[in-house]
């Protein structure tokens, strides 16, 4: 993180603004539906499909998100209320107050006096929690990262840095892009070396190993529990999942839909579910693996 953002921020800043931005955004990213509304993208709405309305229609995140979170939290669900059959169950449970506990006043002492930190009272917020927490380590990191390559690859079409503020009329920077648009793009953006740097690093970071767990798999297959039920369970988890990935496939398809490829006929993949090794642009795996 810290070599990735000497390529984006100046050196004497880095952390500081890595810092400010992490506890900025840290309660908007949670829940994708909280993001969305935030941004104002989207609003609450009962009759609509996942609780919330869409004002951008053709919004891949949001839309091809949106379905993956719902699928994800009925998991979680079916999970949580196998094990905890009443809300008393989960205020009882010693380890889980303790974890809890540890997360928010040592995990995040600098945000432990917050007041929107849940009490881990109740099985609803027990399935928030690890909703949002499986969301994030899954789909969301997915989404910023597998298509950093892809999408960045190339340096003029995202540059890390601006060197140079925007130039004033009649001086001597504003003549140089009047005259030499290129010489000066080039010396404003993200410079040689940073340029190698990064594309360097976010090229291993866009990549899916040859023995990446995706979300709804699982290596060991039935060993990881004797219950039957939540079994049954994580294998209905696993066939939503594909049908989402077929779902997605058709809305790519769709040209009405034009956001989802634009002029280049690129089409927005990074949640589909499945993956093969190597830069795909595409694929959610089980958890962050660096």
């Amino acid at each position: 993180m810290v070599v990735v953002a000497s390529t984006v921020f100046c050196r004497n800043f880095k952390l500081s603004v890595n810092n400010i931005l992490i506890s900025k955004v840290f309660i908007l990213i949670l829940m994708i539906s909280s993001f969305l509304v935030s941004r104002g993208v989207a609003i609450k709405d009962p009759t609509s499909p996942h609780g919330l309305r869409l004002l951008i229609e053709d919004y891949p995140y949001a839309a091809d998100g949106l379905e993956i979170w719902a699928v994800i939290k009925s998991w979680v669900e079916e999970y949580v209320n196998f094990y905890y059959k009443s809300d008393a169950n989960i205020a009882q449970d010693s380890e889980l107050q303790a974890f809890w506990k540890e997360l928010v006043e040592v995990g995040h002492g600098d945000l432990k006096n917050a007041t929107w930190w849940v009490k881990m009272q109740t099985r609803t917020e027990l399935i928030d929690s690890c909703t949002t927490l499986i969301w994030i380590a899954s789909a969301l990191h997915a989404a910023v990262n597998f298509g950093q390559y892809p999408y960045g690859g190339y340096i003029l079409n995202r540059p890390t840095k601006s060197r140079r503020l925007m130039p004033k009329k009649g001086s001597p920077e504003y003549d140089e892009l009047s005259t030499n648009y290129q010489k000066a793009y080039l010396r404003t953006i993200t410079p040689k070396n940073d340029t190698l740097t990064d594309l360097t690093i976010i090229e291993v970071l866009s990549r899916h190993a040859s023995d990446e767990q995706y979300l709804g798999q699982r290596i060991e297959g039935d060993l990881w529990t004797s219950d039957s039920q939540p079994l049954e369970a994580f294998k209905r988890f696993g066939t939503k999942l594909a049908e989402i990935e077929q779902k997605l496939t058709q809305r790519n398809n769709d040209e009405t839909l034009r956001n989802r490829y634009g002029p280049v006929k690129m089409p927005y993949t990074l949640l589909y579910p499945s993956s093969e090794e190597g830069l795909t642009c595409r694929g959610i795996p089980n958890s962050i693996s660096i």
